[in-house]
C-alpha cells in the first residue's frame, strides 16, 4: 500500500442510496481513490460523515439560560435575548464555546456545519478561528456585514430585516448563497423569502402545501430542525413541520438543530427524535442529516472520487451486535459514544 494511502473496511453505505455492502475503502491524500468489494470484511459500520444544515454555534456560550418568553423574546434580531447575551459575551468566551461545539459534533460523527453567524465581519473571523485546524467543514451564512466575509448570506426573516432586495442582490453579486428562516413562526413570511429564490430555506415548519410545493419544483432545499421547533413552542404536533407533506411532494430536506443555547448540536439526538414523533423512515431520515453537505463544496456520500468523510461503529461493542437493520439503528439507537473512528477531511 502507498505510504499516503488508507484502508478502511467494513460494511459501508454507498451513494445517495446509502446501499449497505462489504467493502474496502481506499483513501488517497484525502480523497476515495477506489471502493473494492470485499465479502469478508470486518463487522463494522462505516457511514457517511453527517452535515448539520442549520446551527448557530455562537449560542453555545448561553447554554440552557431558560426558555421563556416567545419566539420573538428569545431569538429575534435585534433585542432577543440571545443577541443581549451575545453582545455581553467576551471574544474568548465567544471562540471557546463555538470550538468545543464543534469538537462534541465532531465526536458525534459530524464534519461540518451551515452557521448562521451573528456579529458582522467579527462573528465570521471569530467562527473561522473556532473552527481553525480542526478536521471540519464549515459554511457561514453571514449577517450584518458578515455576509462580504462568509460563504453567503443569512436573512432571519423577511419580516425581521429591512432593505432584503438590496442585501440578496448584493451577495448574489459577490456569488454567495443565499438562506432565509421562513415559516417558523408562521407562513406569512415563505412567499417573499421564496421570491429571492434562495439556496436553502430554513425551519418551513407553518410551510404551506403550495409554497412546498414551490420548494419541491425550483429544487430549494428545506433544513428542518424540528427538536428546536418543540423546544421554541412554534410546534406541538407530529405535523409541524409537515415532513410527510415534504416528502410526498419532492422536497429535498436537510436535518440540522438550530440554536445552540437551546439544543445540542447532536445529530444523532436529532434523528432519533424525528424518528420517535415523526415517524420519518431510517434511510430518508439518514440521508437528510447527511446531505447538507452539498451546501459545501463536496457531498460526504461515499463514493469513488469524493473526498473522504466518514465515521466507523464496531457493532460487536455494543448491543448493536444483535441490530437487524444497521440504519435503522444509526437512526434511532447510535449515540457519540458507538463513533470509533472518523476519517474527516475537510
Amino acid at each position: 500500500m502507498k505510504k499516503n494511502m488508507q484502508q478502511c473496511s467494513g460494511y459501508a453505505l454507498l451513494g445517495n442510496e446509502l446501499t449497505l455492502s462489504p467493502v474496502d475503502i481506499y483513501i488517497e491524500n484525502g480523497f476515495i481513490s477506489s471502493i473494492e468489494d470485499n465479502p469478508h470484511a470486518p463487522q463494522l459500520w462505516i457511514c457517511p460523515a453527517l452535515f448539520n444544515a442549520h446551527t448557530h454555534l455562537g449560542d453555545t456560550i448561553a447554554m440552557d439560560c431558560g426558555v421563556t418568553g416567545d419566539l420573538t423574546a428569545l431569538v429575534t434580531p435585534p433585542y432577543g435575548l440571545k443577541h443581549t447575551l451575545l453582545a455581553a459575551a467576551s471574544r474568548e468566551d465567544l471562540t471557546g464555546g463555538m470550538r468545543t461545539s464543534i469538537q462534541g459534533m465532531i465526536a458525534g460523527g459530524t464534519a461540518g456545519c451551515a452557521d448562521f453567524r451573528e456579529g458582522g465581519l467579527s462573528g465570521v473571523a471569530l467562527m473561522r478561528e473556532a473552527s481553525s485546524e480542526l478536521p471540519f467543514t464549515t459554511v457561514l451564512f453571514g449577517r450584518d456585514g458578515g455576509e462580504n466575509n462568509a460563504d453567503g448570506l443569512g436573512i432571519s426573516s423577511t419580516r425581521d430585516v429591512s432593505d432584503v432586495e438590496r442585501k440578496v442582490n448584493d451577495a448574489r453579486l459577490q456569488g454567495k448563497k443565499i438562506a432565509f428562516h421562513a415559516g417558523e413562526r408562521d407562513s406569512e413570511d415563505v412567499d417573499a423569502a421564496l421570491a429571492f429564490e434562495p439556496d436553502l430555506i430554513i425551519h418551513a415548519t407553518h410551510a404551506t402545501k403550495k409554497q412546498l410545493r414551490y420548494c419541491a419544483d425550483h429544487q430549494i432545499p428545506i433544513a428542518i430542525c424540528p427538536r428546536s421547533n418543540w423546544t421554541l413552542g412554534v410546534s406541538t404536533s407530529s405535523k409541524k413541520p409537515p415532513i410527510s407533506m415534504m416528502q410526498e411532494l419532492g422536497c429535498t430536506l436537510y436535518l440540522g438543530t438550530d440554536n445552540a443555547m437551546f439544543v445540542n448540536p447532536d445529530l444523532f439526538a436529532e434523528m432519533a427524535f424525528v424518528s420517535a414523533i415523526y415517524n420519518m423512515e431510517p434511510e430518508p431520515l439518514l440521508r437528510a442529516a447527511i446531505q447538507g453537505s452539498e451546501l459545501s463544496a463536496e457531498s460526504f456520500f461515499i463514493r469513488t472520487g469524493a473526498r473522504a468523510n466518514m465515521f466507523v461503529i464496531d457493532p460487536c461493542q455494543s448491543s448493536l451486535q444483535f441490530s437487524r437493520d444497521p440504519i435503522a439503528s444509526i437512526t434511532k439507537r447510535v449515540s457519540c459514544g458507538h463513533v470509533v473512528h472518523n476519517i474527516f477531511n475537510s
